[in-house]
């Protein structure tokens, strides 16, 4: 069993850690089913993708020793109107960083943040099989809400996708 890292700090994300988080999810792009994304992502395209969901719901990392070891954030759910009190949740963690709390305490924390807005319902969508992330959805709460069969298409497998649910 790993020991647990104590250090850590949990801040929020600014445009500069980019560099970083593309670090920690290109690896999930190119390697896993986790993403549904198959190029790369660039730092000034991650950048965009800090500002545009900074402002407006959390988004924040888990840095030790000036390397972040994971990053987790919500964004919006879907662009109609009615859905402004719903959003996705989302936790990355550095490749080796499993195991070791990170992303519960970044879950925590982000979960802690939504309560504490406008936010009624957050959906986590999980590429299956993931059984990490599905009990780190639940240990907080979610419910499985549903499941899409065969809707991506990756390293020439077909994946279906899970939704998990937790409502304040």
């Amino acid at each position: 069993m790993t020991n647990p890292i104590i250090k850590g700090l949990i801040r929020n994300v600014s445009p500069d850690d980019a560099s970083q988080i593309c670090e920690i999810y290109n690896y999930y792009v190119l390697n896993t089913i986790i993403t549904f994304e198959e190029s790369s992502v660039s730092e000034f395209d991650m950048r965009n993708r800090i500002e545009q969901i900074k402002h407006k719901f959390p988004w924040i990392v888990y840095e030790n020793q000036g390397i972040i070891l994971g990053y987790a954030y919500a964004g919006e759910w879907k662009s109609r109107c009615a859905y402004k009190h719903s959003v996705e949740s989302t936790v990355y963690l550095k490749k080796g960083e499993e195991g070791h709390g990170i992303g519960t305490i970044l879950y925590e924390e982000l979960i802690k943040r939504l309560k504490s807005s406008n936010i009624h319902a957050v959906i986590g969508g999980i590429a299956l099989p993931n059984s990490a992330s599905v009990a780190l959805h639940e240990k907080f709460g979610f419910e499985q809400i549903g499941q899409f069969k065969e809707v991506g298409y990756k390293f020439d497998i077909w994946i279906d996708v899970g939704y998990w649910e937790l409502i304040f």
